[in-house]
């Protein structure tokens, strides 16, 4: 398909070359790839971990590894959706290697022969043995299983040696990970200081009234930003604009859209079919033959809605008849044959909150039972079924408000199944039902019913014809071949009256453009190939063909210009100035009365009674931790100063603080604080460590 679509991109190629091309493409796509060592080694470099050069073949590798791991638990091969999942794995495993390895041998840890028997086979055996070598019939670990398989590594395959081993290196370095995790989980410690002070900060209210003036409440004609205003912001706030790899595109798209004619064709089609799918005597074979439905012959059981698109453009459907075709909000042609309609198994619906009692005593049984009758009289008394299931589940029903569907007698569990196909009516069951699994109260949402209907469908999709998908690529074709620059991309486009479409700060690893989806190529071109005012070749999407013209592109660590975010610095700028003009007018004033009557229509009072100074966030206003902490500096009746905030101007009047009481322990708070800073660590661990290594990732060239 890649040699087909090269031929494609230019029409007037010699067989000579064609020949040459095959010949490539038979040695190997690669040969002439970016990351070709024919080329250029430093273009095989895929990125750096302290120091040291990652070439494009040892991650390649590491590819592999994670990708076999990811086929051995799943059973598959992973698509190419998921491939960006498993090539990131990859990375970060590569990162982790080279950075923690130098840790673990500072430390001394290591994971000793006998350690790692006791994972494999001994009584500590790793979790991801456990979940992939389970009895089907128990749904427990087997570790019969895993003795058989360890036995017969001795005569395996090669292949199946080495996969081995690689598992066996991943338990270890799982294990050295999880040991100096532990280490630096045990570094925690929070004092009685640190304590006390979270309680008070969590526990001191204060009833402020909070004025609020947004920025909009100046308009954008009262503040005029000046150019060098903005080069000062940008000089002196450079940290707040890194960038990382990013590019300015502008493209011009050849959608690839089904024309007059291809609609044409489609409906002649699907009117034929439609009158054979009339007269046929085997229509599940005539409709699985010639649909693009997978559902092509479908059975609907009670319960199920019957198709929109027929139920939609017919009032009562009638067994025998076909109707259609109609055309759908997915741009297909669909007909239908209600071919039978007849009684078959009961299907209800019901729903059921469960009280588990597996593997309890009976003592512990009875406090179940106590439980249950207590919330079977609640939703009795109040109706809302559905929130108590939600409350009290047990079972994967609860998310769903208890609901276990349509279902037939035979699907459950008999004394389940007996007290639900008893009833004569819908509604709640007077009394718990009791099965192996334990108490249910149980609703009926539907009685019974029997009726099944049969449905036959063709569905055709429309598409482009071939002859319209060429059209589409030479226009494109012609343009790019005869846009030599930006400059001609931007008059012939012109001439032509293509329209032009700018996507700006594009991500090195995005996928998509604006809204145009799997567009991965165009993105790698831009920053493996491309220079600034180049046009490209012919790229093919999914409806659409497309040619772009770069711009410019940011590497990560190159110096910001203002061009590049003079959008956002002009609204920082504007913003102070805002902020600065709101403060002048409001000095002076003594109360939030009058401050709020400067901007009347913009300004908002509001009276929060119940402000903590371990939040960030003012009810109402939105993020404002300066200001919060500006309303617990003060004393109760005053004002703080007019505070600038990330999204306006916020004046607060303490009314009255209630200090959080003294307690005598602070050891809870103690351990708190210690255990969710231990759970931070790990990760701010990592993250500094990879700063110090100063990875540089150009994958993005490649991928």
């Amino acid at each position: 398909m890649a040699l087909i679509k090269q031929i494609r991109q230019r029409t007037g190629l010699a067989i000579g070359v064609i020949a040459g091309g095959l010949i490539l493409f038979l040695l190997g796509g690669d040969l002439l790839s970016p990351n070709s060592s024919l080329l250029n080694s430093s273009q095989n470099i895929v990125g750096e971990i302290a120091g040291d050069e990652i070439t494009y073949e040892e991650y390649l590798q590491k590819v592999d590894e994670v990708k076999l791991a990811y086929q051995q638990r799943t059973g598959r091969v992973p698509s190419e959706v998921e491939m960006v999942t498993v090539r990131e794995q990859a990375w970060q495993a590569m990162i982790v290697e080279r950075v923690f390895n130098e840790e673990y041998e500072k430390l001394g840890l290591e994971v000793s022969d006998a350690e790692l028997v006791d994972m494999v086979q001994g009584k500590n055996i790793v979790a991801e043995l456990r979940q992939q070598l389970v009895n089907p019939t128990t749904g427990e670990f087997d570790k019969n299983q895993l003795i058989s398989f360890l036995q017969s590594l001795e005569t395996a395959e090669p292949a199946q040696q080495a996969f081995w081993a690689q598992q066996e290196k991943l338990f270890s370095s799982s294990r050295l990970r999880i040991k100096y995790d532990n280490l630096l989980a045990t570094s925690e410690f929070t004092t009685q200081a640190e304590a006390k002070m979270e309680y008070k900060s969590a526990n001191t209210i204060a009833d402020a009234t909070i004025l609020y003036i947004p920025y909009y409440a100046v308009s954008d004609d009262d503040v005029k930003v000046e150019e060098s205003e903005m080069k000062a912001y940008l000089t002196k706030n450079k940290s707040k604009f890194k960038m990382g790899n990013t590019a300015n595109l502008e493209y011009v798209s050849f959608g690839i859209v089904p024309s007059g004619q291809d609609s044409a064709v489609v409906i002649e089609e699907i009117t034929a079919l439609t009158e054979e799918l009339r007269n046929s005597v085997n229509d599940s074979t005539f409709a699985i033959r010639n649909s693009e439905n997978p559902a092509a012959f479908y059975t609907f059981k009670p319960g199920d809605e019957l198709p929109t698109d027929l139920v939609s453009n017919v009032g009562q459907v009638v067994a025998g008849q076909t109707y259609g075709p109609f055309i759908t909000p997915n741009s297909t042609y669909v007909s239908y044959k209600v071919v039978k309609e007849y009684n078959g198994t009961p299907r209800m619906r019901a729903s059921h909150i469960l009280f588990s009692t597996e593997n309890m005593s009976d003592e512990a049984k009875s406090d179940v039972k106590v439980q249950a009758e207590k919330v079977l009289a609640e939703v009795k008394g109040s109706g809302n079924f559905a929130v108590a299931a939600s409350q009290y589940g047990q079972d994967g029903s609860a998310q769903n408000g208890g609901d276990l569907g349509w279902f037939a007698k035979e699907d459950f569990v008999e004394d389940f199944a007996n007290a639900t196909y008893a009833v004569k009516s819908v509604g709640i069951l007077p009394n718990l039902v009791v099965t192996e699994y334990g108490y249910h109260i149980i609703k009926v949402t539907e009685m019974p019913k029997s009726s099944y209907t049969k449905v036959a469908t063709i569905e055709k999709e429309l598409i482009a014809s071939d002859a319209t998908r060429n059209e589409a690529f030479r226009n494109a074709d012609s343009f790019a071949a005869n846009s030599g620059n930006r400059n001609q991309f931007t008059e012939n486009a012109e001439t032509e009256n293509y329209r032009i479409i700018q996507a700006n700060s594009l991500d090195a690893n995005a996928r998509n453009i604006n809204n145009l989806p799997n567009a991965r190529e165009i993105i790698r071109w831009a920053f493996s190939e491309a220079s600034a005012d180049e046009v490209s070749q012919v790229f093919e999407l999914d409806n659409a063909y497309l040619v772009a013209t770069l711009i410019s592109k940011k590497e990560e660590g190159d110096d910001v210009m203002l061009a590049d975010v003079k959008e956002q610095v002009e609204t920082q700028v504007k913003n102070d100035k805002k902020a600065a003009l709101i403060q002048s007018k409001l000095k002076g004033l003594l109360t939030l009365e009058e401050m709020k009557a400067v901007f009347p229509q913009a300004a908002s009072l509001s009276e929060i009674p119940d402000l903590k100074l371990s939040t960030s966030v003012i009810p109402g206003v939105g993020f404002a931790p300066k200001a919060i902490g500006s309303i617990f500096g003060v004393k109760g009746g005053q004002l703080t100063l007019p505070i600038q905030e990330d999204i306006g101007v916020v004046v607060g009047r303490l009314n009255a603080l209630t200090p959080a009481a003294e307690i005598g322990d602070y050891s809870g708070f103690q351990g708190s604080l210690t255990q969710n800073a231990s759970q931070r660590t790990s990760y701010q661990v990592m993250m500094a460590l990879q700063d110090l290594a100063n990875v540089k990732d150009y994958r993005y060239k490649f991928f």
